[in-house]
């Protein structure tokens, strides 16, 4: 019989609870050069300190003021997990937050990332961190810091959750959205690449309900890759082309990132109370503005699941992933800012009407 008041059995270490302290730290070592070429003027430091060093004075700014954001990927991770994909939902964790300071006119200076799991395994959490570093490149931002938690019983084998954080800089003049904006005032969309990192738990459900399965062919690809592939395609970032375009024509006077809620709960974000928008449907889904990728996947999922128009654009971007509020003077200058970007004119800005603060002509006829 056991005595109860026995102690435990002497030696008993961390890594006999299922946290692994090594592979922590070999973990640490193996993703260093990947957060070295995110490094950046104003970096400090090096990685494995209590905190990640900015300094914002190594820039030339005037009167700065500091931007804030954070986010995280949803339930695209599990995508990850059934498709054994892990390289790009980093992309999609950097894209979520610095999207997000960009629309505010700001400048990503710096990312840090949370990874959690059960057991860390190296080759899965090294492929995040290689997406994360990749995505923080694309926005010219610096990877100065994160915490990889081991939390045994948490999360199933191979699981994890990811959260990011960054913070931007934006001179205090060049705060968006500006208080200008009028009626008359245009509207030009970005195409997504897809539904980016929001709505997966519907697109999962749909697949579910479907009976299909992730690693087989894609039923709406032309290319050779799997349902799951196609799906997990990340998150466009596009903080580069904007602000090199709201430095070069000075006529962008908003910006609406288009995640979860679609257009129609996006964009009255930044327009003032006695304005609404309205949405030219026939150009969102005109085959020469919309990438090719999300012009096959959004049709595919409405008709897949039976999902209404109304549903489809309060729930997904619908092939649009950023809207710019223009001056109408200027739309040429920033339709050529944007060239390489597809951007296209979506729609206008209208007085106050009693339909709602997004409206909508045409309809989302994908043929």
């Amino acid at each position: 019989m056991t005595d109860k008041n026995q102690p435990h059995k002497i030696g008993l270490t961390y890594a006999d609870s299922g946290v692994d302290i090594d592979a922590g730290n070999a973990f640490v070592e193996a993703i260093k050069p990947h957060i070295k070429r995110t490094n950046r003027s104003g970096v400090m430091g090096s990685i494995g300190g209590f905190g990640g060093l900015f300094d914002l004075g190594a820039l030339d700014y005037k009167d700065p003021l500091l931007v804030a954001a954070n986010d995280g990927v949803g339930t695209k991770v599990k995508l990850a997990f059934e498709t054994d994909l892990h390289n790009t939902v980093g992309i999609d964790l950097v894209a979520m937050c610095v999207n997000d300071l960009v629309v505010q006119g700001a400048e990503p200076l710096f990312f840090l990332d949370y990874f959690a799991t059960g057991k860390l395994l190296p080759g899965i959490a090294e492929k995040v961190v290689e997406g994360i570093a990749t995505g923080c490149e694309l926005a010219g931002c610096a990877l100065i810091g994160g915490e990889t938690a081991e939390m045994p019983g948490m999360y199933d084998t191979g699981e994890y959750d990811l959260a990011g954080f960054s913070v931007g800089a934006v001179e205090r003049t060049g705060v968006l959205p500006r208080k200008d904006i009028t009626q008359g005032d245009v509207l030009i969309g970005l195409p997504s690449s897809g539904p980016h990192s929001n709505g997966y738990s519907l697109i999962r459900k749909l697949v579910s309900d479907a009976g299909l399965d992730f690693n087989a062919p894609s039923p709406f690809s032309s290319n050779q890759i799997s349902l799951g592939e196609a799906l997990i395609t990340p998150t466009k970032i596009y903080v580069r082309p904007l602000l090199k375009a709201i430095s070069q024509t000075g006529a962008i006077k908003a910006l609406a990132h288009i995640t979860g809620g679609g257009l129609t709960e996006n964009l009255p974000r930044v327009l003032p109370g006695e304005l609404d928008a309205q949405i030219d449907l026939h150009e969102l889904v005109s085959r020469d503005n919309m990438d090719q990728g999300a012009r096959a996947i959004f049709p595919w999922l409405q008709s897949t699941g039976g999902i209404s128009e109304s549903e489809m654009l309060r729930t997904f971007n619908c092939g649009v992933g950023m809207v710019l509020v223009v001056e109408a003077q200027k739309v040429d200058a920033v339709l050529s800012a944007l060239a390489d970007e597809n951007a296209f004119v979506l729609g206008a800005l209208t007085s106050k009407s009693s339909q709602g603060s997004v409206n909508y002509s045409g309809s989302l006829d994908w043929n």
